[in-house]
């Protein structure tokens, strides 16, 4: 699938992923609808830093910003990206009718209902939210005769017994277990995972074509939600934070994924993948989270006394994944390793710490 001169809509565009991967379709041609959701009074600042954030990014590319409309944020930059603010869980019909006066070829769907590990893990209600938002998403597109739809999926997906030091979780692993309701990382995982179910049903009986991939501890710069546990991090370090408190034993690890190469993974796998099918994006390689607070604490140059709260939600151990399919069907694996990741990202936050601090919920 060639990306230039496509209708693009990408779900959760106005998120930290889904707005990287808006500048890089744009970039390679596209046009492209953002669709995010409203948020409370009481949210608004937030949304308007991010918006301000994003949008500074689109005129950086040299595009105009031609319309704002309050409150719905309706923003048209010479027709190559379009920003409508719909509640997917309950406006499916105006999702439908935006996707055909859009003439949408192709949707790429990363709008969730999601925290850090503290949101997880006590908030799994509000995760199953997503249950509603994947299927309006999914029946939209069919209904509007979308030709491809990509799902962003997450390694939560995967039974919890499976996160064990030294292995690499497969694609063939869900539901591999017979752990029931539990096989996936509490109800956001399982969200996930019946996801990629419905998106894949879609493709069976209708012949939908799609694509799935399965994201691993993304980070970067342009992540706002201080709730993920490199966000946490560096604001903490930038912020001089003495005691530096840290949720867990500092033990468990995890394999962590500069964004950019999520975005370079996303659209390959929307590019070759058509039969519904998933692939894991994220590194095979794991760092201890003491290692990572090490890290960006040398990068801010100051050495805080670290305190690690094992009473805290921390999640499963030990989770990285085995990117074999990635590397042979894609032609795709990360080119950003943590230590280079950590300090870009700094880079940018140290600039842009006002912005931070706006959102919690735990780490990841």
């Amino acid at each position: 699938m060639d990306i230039a001169r496509r209708r693009i809509l990408v779900t959760g565009g106005v998120g930290f992923i889904g707005s990287k991967l808006t500048i890089e379709l744009v970039r390679r041609g596209a046009t492209v609808t953002v669709v995010d959701k409203p948020l409370k009074l009481s949210s608004r600042s937030f949304w308007d830093l991010k918006l301000n954030y994003y949008t500074g990014l689109w005129r950086e590319m040299g595009y105009k910003l031609e319309q704002v409309f309050h409150p719905r944020y309706t923003i048209t930059a010479d027709d190559h990206i379009v920003l409508h603010v719909l509640d997917l869980e309950t406006e499916p019909q105006a999702l439908e009718n935006l996707m055909r006066e859009r003439e949408i070829d192709v949707v790429f769907h990363l709008a969730a209902v999601f925290g850090g590990r503290g949101f997880v893990d006590t908030r799994p209600a509000d995760c199953c939210a997503g249950l509603a938002i994947n299927h309006n998403v999914f029946k939209a597109a069919y209904r509007a005769g979308v030709e491809h739809v990509h799902f962003a999926s997450s390694a939560c997906v995967y039974p919890p017994s499976k996160n064990q030091r030294g292995y690499l979780l497969k694609e063939e692993d869900i539901l591999s277990t017979g752990e029931g309701w539990y096989s996936s990382d509490n109800s956001y995982g399982f969200v996930k995972l019946m996801g990629e179910m419905e998106l894949m049903s879609y493709h069976i009986q209708y012949g939908l074509k799609g694509s799935v991939a399965r994201y691993l501890t993304v980070y970067g710069p342009g992540e706002f939600d201080e709730s993920h546990a490199i966000a946490t991090f560096i604001a903490k370090a930038i912020r001089r934070e003495d005691p530096f408190l840290v949720w867990g034993t500092g033990e468990q690890e995890r394999g962590f994924t500069y964004v950019d190469d999520i975005v370079d993974g996303t659209i390959r796998a929307a590019q070759v993948i058509s039969d519904a099918s998933a692939v894991n994006l994220g590194w095979d390689k794991r760092y201890k989270i003491r290692e990572v607070v090490e890290m960006v604490i040398d990068i801010a140059g100051y050495r805080p006394k670290l305190i690690f709260d094992p009473q805290k939600p921390m999640g499963p151990f030990s989770r990285a994944l085995d990117i074999s399919r990635a590397k042979t069907l894609l032609g795709w694996q990360p080119k950003i390793d943590l230590p280079e990741g950590l300090y870009r990202t700094y880079q940018w936050a140290s600039h842009n710490i006002p912005l931070l601090g706006q959102v919690s919920g735990g780490e990841s």
